[in-house]
């Protein structure tokens, strides 16, 4: 269903072209202005592909009118601290997605939510891995161990306002045996994660002791996420409503 509906919001997914001095965006931020009036249906474009992010949301009502997923590169600068990281790249990933929506006629006035999340040991980072080998590395590094998880989540109003939180995670694995890491390799499911694990996969029986948001681990903290959406006038509440009825029948 998930895979269904991100096809849906990809589609068709060809970048606007990149804005200049003026776009239908900050046209119609100046508009709203001009007569203090609202946007009647708010839309949100996540700026994400991941499923992941896509089942979260939806689990909190929220449904986005189109994914815009960007190619910036994501390695860390030399020396780069990880909170320092994971908020410059969830600033960059909005800003991608504002600029291949600004003159898009159906969302140029989206809301746009973007995360990013790593993984660290101290000041050691541990991103996506690209290979086996450092698959194997990063499991190696945690077991036994506490990591910390970090998501830096951005929020871009439709007139272009950003609102950035940090969410950190702390997470201990227990010892890991050399047969349990090679077992967890073969089993792929490190492909595309953040430290070369997924919670909420096989590698939760890693998991000794958790403290803070487990849906931060994930890959999006919602409950901060549902807060700056509110506290920015976004109607989560709006499809709760929907589910009642739906119910009712």
């Amino acid at each position: 269903m998930i895979s269904s509906l991100k096809a849906q919001l990809l589609n068709p997914f060809s970048r606007e072209d990149a804005p200049g001095r003026e776009t239908l965006r900050r046209q119609l931020a100046r508009e709203r202005v001009a007569v203090k009036g609202e946007i009647e249906r708010p839309r949100l474009v996540l700026a994400s592909a991941s499923p992941r992010r896509l089942t979260l949301l939806a689990q909190v009502g929220v449904t986005p009118d189109a994914l815009r997923p960007s190619s910036i590169d994501e390695s860390a600068k030399r020396g780069e601290m990880p909170r320092v990281l994971v908020t410059r790249l969830a600033r960059a990933k909005a800003e991608a997605a504002r600029d291949q929506i600004a003159n898009d006629r159906d969302l140029a006035d989206a809301f746009i939510l973007a995360a990013d999340t790593v993984v660290a040991v101290g000041r050691k980072i541990l991103m996506k891995p690209s290979h086996v080998e450092e698959a194997m590395a990063s499991l190696q590094l945690l077991s036994g161990r506490t990591h910390m998880v970090l998501t830096s989540v951005c929020l871009m109003t439709p007139d272009d306002k950003v609102r950035m939180k940090i969410v950190d995670t702390r997470v201990r694995f227990r010892h890991l045996t050399r047969s349990e890491i090679e077992s967890y390799i073969a089993s792929r499911e490190w492909r595309g994660k953040a430290g070369g694990y997924a919670i909420q996969g096989l590698a939760g029986c890693f998991v000794q002791r958790i403290v803070g948001s487990y849906t931060n681990v994930v890959g999006l903290p919602v409950t901060e996420v549902v807060g700056m959406l509110t506290h920015e006038g976004f109607p989560i509440q709006y499809n709760w409503l929907k589910f009642a009825e739906v119910d009712r029948d």
